[in-house]
Parts: C-alpha cells; sequence; structure tokens
C-alpha cells in the first residue's frame, strides 16, 4: 500500500476576501502515482493546484479554511520555495517558458535551488534529454521560435530538473495537438514508473487522463462531485455521459448540463 503523499482535508479558497471558489475540496495523492482532477473549464482545478503548491497569494487568494499537509506536515505557511525544497514542482497552464532564453537555457533554470553540483545537474540534464529527445534536438533554439508541443515538453523537462517528488501538472494538454498530447502522457507515465515522480495533474480532456491515471477527482463548481480508480470512472455511465462524450446522439452538451439533475444526485 502506497503512503499518502499529499492529503488535502476539506479547503475553502476565497479570492479577493469575497470570491469562495472551492467549497471544501478534499483529496489524497499516494506516493508514486497519478492523480488526475477532472471538471470543466472554472471547476477549480488550478486553484486546487494553487492551494497545494502556495502560489495563490500572487492571485489574492488564500486557503480559509480546511488543511493542506505532505507526508503529515501542514504546508499551508510555507513559501513557493519551500515547497520546492519539499521537492513539490508546479508546471503552470500555458507552459510560460522564458521566450528569449533557448530550450537548454530554460531547462538549467529549472536547477537554479540544486545544491548538489554540476555534474549532478549534467547527469539529470541528460536524463531530461532521453526522456524528451525532440528536446535535445532543439537545445540551442530560442523557446519562443519552438513549437506549443515542444514548449510542454520544455516546461514538464524544467521541473525535472529539480529532482522532484512530486509533479502538479496544470492542463497539460492545452491548445495541442492530439498525437503531442499522446506522446506528452507517454512521458509523464514513464517518468511516473521509471523515476518513480508522483504527479497530480489538472485536466479537461478526461478521456486521456483517465487513460493514464491511477486515480481521478472530478470537480465541479469547487467541490469534488465524483472520485475512484481511473478504471472505474472510465466505465461509470455518468462520466461517460458528461465527460467522455458517449451519451449518444440527443446528449446535451456540458454547458447546458451544468444545472442538470446529476448534480443533485453526485451531491446526494
Amino acid at each position: 500500500m502506497s503512503q499518502i503523499f499529499l492529503n488535502v482535508n476539506g479547503i475553502e479558497v476565497i479570492y479577493n476576501h469575497v470570491i469562495l471558489v472551492l467549497k471544501g475540496v478534499s483529496l489524497q495523492v499516494p506516493e508514486g502515482r497519478i492523480v488526475a482532477l477532472l471538471g470543466g473549464n472554472g471547476a477549480g482545478k488550478t486553484t486546487t493546484l494553487r492551494a497545494v503548491s502556495n502560489l495563490l497569494a500572487g492571485e489574492r487568494g488564500e486557503v480559509t479554511k480546511g488543511s493542506v499537509e505532505l507526508r503529515g506536515e501542514r504546508i499551508e505557511r510555507l513559501s513557493p520555495a519551500q515547497m520546492v525544497e519539499r521537492g513539490v514542482i508546479q508546471v503552470m497552464e500555458g507552459r510560460h517558458c522564458f521566450a528569449h532564453l533557448t530550450i537548454e537555457e530554460n531547462l538549467l533554470t529549472g536547477a537554479y535551488t540544486r545544491r548538489d553540483g554540476k555534474a549532478a545537474v549534467a547527469e539529470t540534464l541528460e536524463k531530461v534529454y532521453t526522456y524528451f529527445p525532440r528536446l535535445k534536438t532543439r537545445r540551442t533554439s530560442q523557446a519562443a521560435y519552438t513549437s506549443g508541443g515542444e514548449q510542454q515538453m520544455c516546461a514538464i523537462g524544467r521541473a525535472l530538473m529539480a529532482n522532484p517528488k512530486m509533479v502538479l501538472l496544470d492542463e497539460p494538454s492545452m491548445g495541442l495537438a492530439p498525437q503531442i498530447v499522446q506522446e506528452v502522457f507517454e512521458i509523464v507515465k514513464d517518468l511516473n514508473q521509471r523515476e518513480k515522480v508522483t504527479f497530480l495533474l489538472a485536466e479537461q480532456n478526461t478521456n486521456i487522463a483517465l487513460k493514464y491515471a491511477d486515480y481521478g477527482y472530478i470537480l465541479e463548481n469547487g467541490r469534488i462531485v465524483m472520485d475512484g480508480e481511473a478504471k472505474a470512472l472510465r466505465e461509470n455511465e455518468d462520466v461517460k455521459e458528461f465527460y467522455l462524450g458517449m451519451g449518444g446522439a440527443d446528449r446535451k452538451s456540458f454547458r447546458d448540463v451544468k444545472s442538470y439533475k446529476r448534480r443533485k444526485r453526485w451531491l446526494a
């Protein structure tokens, strides 16, 4: 049985002292697993990740109730830098590479907090290139002149340069072609299995996320409305209908379904 690496217990998050975004979210991430946080745009996925990495303050947000624990230690008061020291790295939505730096320079910025010497950093860099051979080919290219897929790989590779124990991955499939999405998720699975990196990933593409994750939580309007093993969620009729697009020709769009009776059924 895997130890619980991350325990989020009943957190509420408020922005600007008035806007309640998360309403009692609880979830657990076992060590060495891939856990997916699913739901539509505005469900609260990114806010949940930022509550874990302590990046809320920059958005004028704060955790007002509940607790976040890393291996049993309360972490709400730690700075983002202290979270990095504990091995928790967030890959932001939208990739956020340094446009004017080369791919290799971008990757090396991820090793900024390392204290184990140049040789160890060089070794990690080669490991990143092994996982992302495309980055090795483009290592001297400015990030601004690389594709969206290459920038996403660069952002994940940069996180790996810090030797993380856990990566918080926000919308890795956003804006990418399907074959590139598949490639990125294959690498995530590989990193999880070979390097034992734990992943908590927020993703709108439920289909691909549940294919690669071990466990999933579905968020809606700031609440967890369903959770379970990924295989069980893939086979669940509600999930098929509203998230996997398998509800037949008369299926309502996700937007039409927002206030549908399923909310009552799931929250009952």
